[in-house]
């Protein structure tokens, strides 16, 4: 049986999600997997670039996202004819974006059931482009099988009646990311190296973690705060203290794995999550995650012995912190991250199977 696992973002993780979905898939036995990028996806130009059996030129900003909407007819049609090309028997989209809809309507054209994965169920205070959720919300309702990462989200999509009746609804915990191999964590020996890392929005809580370095008032750290987002005063308290380097920038797909091998400590201040990549890249490295007790990480984390929950307190924090820095756990290594995606596709798969049926 051949399964498509598609994704048309041009950076961030849904590349990376929908390739590693296909290689949790391909090492099925019987199962066959397509993948489907766009032709300006990061990840096609990284060192472990995954195989593509279908790569589009689709759009780079607003105006090109217009004239591919304008495109529409042509787009679908050529999708269409490729996909009965393909002879697949389920189709998977690993992160909505912009375009799916146009997907969705080949695929219904081409008579090829659809799943998707809902990342999250609500936007984030901060999220730039909040039409998106719209028409991720419009994807949803079009899809015969809808796949979550933790029951929190499955929880609000019921709550929020976007889910249509009969549709298929699988819950599966988001595998760990590999990004090559890393150096045992404390391997360096010098300070603990506490990284924060991922899009600085406002939900990450970033104002709680300058609160929490205040209050423990120690220097025998080093603390790297790295990502994209928005200017202001939590970013502005972390610069303030002397143990701190705050990165406002785009970590590029190659960078990744070493910004983690770095790291001893990935610290997730948040104030509310669905989930978390970071926390999946950090784990398949083998390094020690500090997170708050919110949304879905208490399911993505809760059983893992590299994880510690805490509240999303600066106290809390703080005094979570102050117990890694005076009394450093031992390492014991990454997770079994091919093993990880071949178990979350077996999931699926058997999660999916009434849309085989139909």
């Amino acid at each position: 049986m051949r399964v498509l696992v598609w994704q048309w973002g041009r950076r961030g993780a849904g590349p990376r999600f929908a390739a590693c979905l296909a290689g949790g898939l391909a090492a099925l036995p019987g199962i066959e997997a397509s993948l489907a990028l766009s032709s300006g996806a990061e990840i096609l130009r990284a060192p472990d670039a995954p195989r593509c059996d279908l790569t589009l030129p689709l759009y780079s900003g607003v105006p090109g996202l217009a004239w591919r909407a304008l495109q529409a007819p042509v787009f679908v049609g050529r999708t269409t004819q490729w996909l009965r090309r393909t002879g697949a028997a389920l189709a998977v989209c690993a992160m909505p974006g912009p375009l799916d809809l146009l997907m969705a309507a080949s695929l219904r054209r081409a008579a090829i059931p659809m799943a998707v994965v809902v990342h999250d169920a609500d936007p984030h205070p901060g999220d730039a482009f909040p039409f998106l959720f719209r028409l991720n919300r419009a994807l949803i309702r079009r899809a015969g099988g809808v796949i979550t990462l933790s029951d929190h989200v499955s929880d609000r999509l019921r709550a929020q009646g976007v889910l249509r009746p009969g549709v298929t609804l699988v819950r599966a915990n988001h595998p760990p990311f590999a990004f090559g191999d890393a150096p045992p964590s404390r391997a360096h020996g010098g300070p603990l190296r506490v990284l924060s890392f991922g899009r600085l929005l406002p939900y990450k809580g970033l104002d709680l973690l300058a609160e929490a370095l205040v209050r423990l008032g120690r220097r025998d750290m080093t603390v790297r705060v790295v990502g994209q987002g928005p200017e202001g005063a939590a970013l502005d308290a972390l610069r303030a203290l002397p143990c701190v380097e705050v990165e406002n920038r785009w970590v590029a797909e190659g960078e990744i794995g070493a910004l983690i091998a770095w790291a001893d400590l990935l610290v997730l201040p948040y104030r509310e999550a669905s989930q978390s990549g970071p926390a999946a890249i950090a784990l398949a490295a083998g390094r020690f995650v500090l997170a708050t007790r919110v949304g879905g990480l208490v399911q993505q984390l809760g059983a893992e012995p590299l994880a510690t929950l805490c509240e999303p307190e600066a106290a809390s924090i703080a005094a979570a912190l102050d117990r890694f820095v005076s009394a450093p756990p031992t390492a014991i290594g990454g997770v079994d991250a091919a093993g990880a995606w071949r178990d979350f596709a077996r999931r699926v798969l058997a999660g999916l199977e009434p849309l085989l049926a139909t």
